[in-house]
C-alpha cells in the first residue's frame, strides 16, 4: 500500500478521484497528506473534513520552500506523491528527493501541448488553435524539466467539431480522473517502475 501525498492549488477534483478509488479498493493506498501552495484552495477543507492532514505553502519563503515540503511529506510518511492540478514548479531538490516516486497529471498527450505555462485552459486553447483532431490526459513522472519526465499512461479524447476550450476541458478531466488513479495504482501494485530514464513495467524483466 502506498502513502500518498496528493498536491493541489484549486478544487481538487482530481483528489476526490483518488479517493474515491482508495474507498472503492480499486486504489490500495492511503492518502496521507494534502500539500497546497494557496491557504483558500477549497480542496484543503475537503480534505480537512474527511481527517486527512492538510498543510499549505503560502507565505513560506522562496529558500524555505524545498525544505518545507520535505519536512511535511516525511512527517506524514509519504511514499509516493500525486501532483493533482497543483500550480507551482516543485523544487529539485524535492524532485530528487522524490525521484521516480512522483507523478503529473497533464491535460494533453504529452509532449504536445505542455512546457512551461501550459495548464488549464490554455492547454485546451492551444489543442484548438492547432486543429489538431485527437487531444487526451497524460500521467507522467515528475523531472526538472516542465512535462517531460518518462510517461506512465495516455489516454485519448476526441475533439468534437463545435468544442470550446470549456466543453474539450469537461471532457478531459473526467478521463484525469480514471487515469490517475489507475497510475498510482500500478505503482502501488509494483507494476511499474523508472529504468533508464523510462517507465517500464516490472513484467518485462
Amino acid at each position: 500500500m502506498l502513502n500518498i501525498a496528493v498536491f493541489v492549488s484549486g478544487r481538487g477534483s482530481n483528489l476526490r478521484a483518488i479517493h474515491e478509488a482508495v474507498e472503492r479498493g480499486t486504489l490500495d493506498a492511503k492518502i496521507v497528506l494534502v500539500l497546497s501552495s494557496r491557504d483558500d484552495a477549497p480542496a484543503l477543507t475537503w480534505a480537512s473534513a474527511r481527517g486527512i492532514p492538510t498543510a499549505s505553502l503560502q507565505g513560506i519563503a522562496a529558500d524555505e520552500v524545498a525544505t518545507n515540503i520535505v519536512q511535511h511529506l516525511e512527517s506524514a510518511g509519504t511514499d509516493f506523491i500525486a501532483l493533482a492540478g497543483y500550480m507551482k514548479r516543485i523544487p529539485e531538490e524535492v524532485v530528487r528527493w522524490y525521484r521516480g516516486r512522483m507523478v503529473n497529471v497533464h491535460p494533453a498527450l504529452l509532449p504536445s501541448f505542455g512546457g512551461k505555462g501550459m495548464y488549464g485552459e490554455r492547454v485546451h486553447k492551444a489543442v484548438l488553435d492547432a486543429g489538431v483532431r485527437v487531444s487526451g490526459a497524460t500521467v507522467h513522472i515528475v523531472d526538472e524539466e516542465y512535462d517531460r519526465g518518462p510517461i506512465v499512461l495516455q489516454r485519448c479524447v476526441p475533439v468534437e467539431e463545435n468544442d470550446t476550450p470549456a466543453s474539450l476541458a469537461e471532457r478531459v478531466l473526467a478521463v484525469e480522473h480514471a487515469l490517475l488513479p489507475e497510475a498510482l495504482q500500478l505503482f502501488s501494485r509494483g507494476q511499474m517502475e523508472v529504468r533508464d530514464g523510462r517507465v517500464q513495467s516490472t513484467k518485462q524483466r
